[in-house]
């Protein structure tokens, strides 16, 4: 999670540079970098965890395996960044969906596990204690401020506990 896009792409190219030096090929390498993220990597033990986990558990029978995957996703890290709040993937996909692939496929029990798991999640988050930024009033926001996108976000760094 430390590395940027452009200190991957720095160190592949030169490594490839390097390597492609030693054959004494009349052909030459160019390397271009079509798509980079920041990788992205949250704390398990944050309470939206907890309760995503908790809701896998009822829906699915066994405790959630955290596999460190949706490197496809980089809106997660931007999310984080933007908002300096956690941000939790719930499961709704198969190891075997070939995501991405021209065979990618999705099974319709997953879409109706998912949605259960979906349902299950905010019905966990409602019995957290603590901040409840919809109940906060520490954070007052003008009708002006409302309108501002993501205004609302304000309230979820309250430390008020309801």
């Amino acid at each position: 999670p430390t590395k940027t896009p452009k200190k991957i792409e720095t160190q592949v190219t030169q490594h490839l540079q390097n390597v492609f030096s030693t054959l004494n090929s009349p052909n030459k390498l160019t390397v271009s970098l079509l798509h980079g993220a920041k990788a992205w990597l949250s704390d398990p033990k944050h309470p939206n965890f907890e309760a995503a986990a908790k809701a896998t558990r009822k829906v699915y029978g066994r405790d959630p395996d955290y596999t460190r995957e949706g490197g496809s996703i980089p809106i997660t890290t931007a999310l984080e960044e933007a908002t300096n709040m956690n941000v939790c993937l719930l499961p709704v996909g198969a190891c075997d969906d070939m995501a991405h692939s021209q065979n990618e496929k999705y099974n319709v029990s997953n879409l109706i596990n998912g949605v259960k798991v979906l349902g299950l999640y905010l019905h966990e988050l409602g019995k957290l204690k603590g901040p409840k930024p919809s109940k906060c009033r520490c954070v007052e926001l003008t009708e002006e401020e409302l309108m501002e996108p993501g205004a609302f976000l304000r309230g979820f760094k309250c430390k008020c506990v309801m």
